[in-house]
């Protein structure tokens, strides 16, 4: 059911920040403001409040210590774009329109459609200004899938993910228009290219995240959604062996680290300090009270630039990386935060994902899902308040992944199964609640419950002709 989008209001671009607009009058009961903060390649075991024990994360560690800390929390996929796809539409990645990271030429991936409801669209027809600030990935320049035709009343960032992979660009996108940075390489070049390392000033996650600050001040007198995608700590894939982008090491300079090493962990420290920033803004312009906030990541840790996730121990407990459909693949890290809303303190063993954030934000905002809709979104809407005993629960949560020859995953209950290739291969099965790490495949010993997910694997796979197995 498409829902009409208001046209485009006027805004102006001011030292490459985001400015707002008249605010519009309080409602006499105003729903709660969202931030949704998506981390790209974050491990599970990344952060303090997870067991990390070398990378500095006091901040996020504390937002889990005052609010709530999600252990069995999954990824849409575990790669960027379904990934993105499952967020943005509640719709697990065997339904969801955008299944692979396939590239379109001359910039972005397979774009969303304008059929598709998406969680911008939904809470900007319930009265809220939605922006998105970083990585979208869903539909480069001119297409149906760029964020201002898919519910963002304006964006600021990269459309594509090749693109995203510089934290250095020489343009980003305001809305449609490419929007100059002073990084470029400097003229004239050599004749034969040598020197020609690019003049490196504007670092993208400094920007980005200024201009979230600057988008909750600007709003602060109406209800708004901002949707904060980080690149990092994603690595520039085209930089090789220095593909850790970050303006200084930090407090890890001086450590007796790898360099991609100490670059990740930069990397992550920073991060963790502008989420902090953002925080302390609310509680400044006193919006804490009456704003849910979500920090995930995208799919777990990768091996890319250098970077070898063992290192940090990454993925924690738990098998494999990106492009795994293991635990280490697709659980991420997940926690919720609101003072007023979410009680500290809190751990929670609810099996959840990133398509939950359509109905957790329809129920925020106390609109209905469109019953034209085949949604895989539950509301955690009691569990963030303080009700986890009313909280709904999924009958089972699926995965398939187009890359490496394909592959098939389903959370039921205790079990995780896993079918490589898609359709043809042998299911393995675990029992997460006495092998975490998925070492011990039982399937042999439990035909009846391989005979289930393999029923699930059938129905949960929706055909579409843009996605066929290799």
């Amino acid at each position: 059911m498409p829902v009409l989008l208001r046209p485009a209001l006027a805004f102006c671009l001011g030292a490459l920040l985001l400015t707002g607009c008249a605010p519009s009058a309080e409602p006499e009961r105003r729903p709660p403001n969202l931030i949704l903060i998506l981390a790209d390649d974050l491990g599970y075991g990344d952060l303090g409040a997870y067991g990390q024990e070398r990378i500095r994360t006091p901040r996020l560690d504390r937002m889990a210590a005052e609010g709530i800390r999600f252990t069995q929390f999954y990824a849409g996929s575990t790669v960027c774009a379904p990934s993105r796809s499952v967020l943005m539409t509640g719709q697990h990645v065997g339904r969801t329109h955008v299944r692979g990271n396939r590239e379109i030429q001359p910039m972005g991936q397979e774009p969303l459609p304008d059929s598709v409801l998406t969680v911008a669209e939904l809470l900007r027809h319930a009265g809220y200004r939605t922006g998105l600030i970083g990585k979208w990935g869903l539909g480069g320049p001119g297409s149906s899938g760029i964020p201002t035709r898919q519910g963002f009343d304006y964006f600021f960032g990269y459309l594509g993910q090749r693109h995203a992979h510089n934290y250095y660009p020489e343009f980003l996108f305001f809305n449609e228009t490419r929007v100059p940075l002073a990084n470029r390489l400097p003229e004239p070049r050599r004749p034969d290219g040598a020197g020609q390392a690019i003049e490196r000033v504007q670092y993208s996650h400094d920007l980005f995240a200024d201009s979230a600050l600057v988008f909750i001040e600007r709003h602060r007198d109406e209800p708004f959604f901002l949707y904060l995608a980080l690149t990092i700590p994603h690595a520039n894939n085209e930089a090789g062996d220095e593909g850790m982008e970050v303006p200084d090491l930090g407090p890890y300079a001086d450590r007796d680290w790898p360099e991609p090493a100490k670059g990740a962990a930069a990397m992550i420290t920073r991060m963790d300090r502008d989420v902090g920033r953002l925080l302390d803004r609310l509680t400044e312009l006193g919006l804490a009270e009456n704003t849910l906030v979500l920090f995930s990541s995208d799919n777990g840790p990768h091996r890319e630039g250098g970077h070898d996730p063992d290192f940090f121990d990454s993925n924690g407990p738990l098998r494999g990386i990106k492009r795994d459909l293991y635990e280490g693949g697709i659980r991420v890290p997940a926690i919720a935060w609101g003072p007023g809303l979410v009680p500290g303190g809190g751990v929670s063993d609810h099996v959840a994902y990133l398509g939950d954030v359509m109905a957790t934000a329809a129920d925020m905002a106390g609109v209905p899902l469109p019953d034209t809709i085949a949604f895989d979104s539950i509301s955690l809407w009691p569990t963030l308040t303080g009700n986890p005993a009313a909280q709904p629960a999924h009958d089972y949560l699926y995965w398939e992944f187009y890359e490496r020859g394909s592959a098939q995953a389903v959370r039921m209950g205790p079990w995780k199964a896993v079918r490589q290739p898609m359709f043809t291969g042998a299911i393995e099965l675990y029992n997460l609640e006495e092998d975490l790490g998925e070492t011990r495949d039982v399937a042999a010993a439990h035909p009846d419950v391989v005979a289930q997910v393999e029923g699930i694997m059938a129905v949960a796979h929706v055909p579409s002709p843009l996605w066929q197995p290799r």
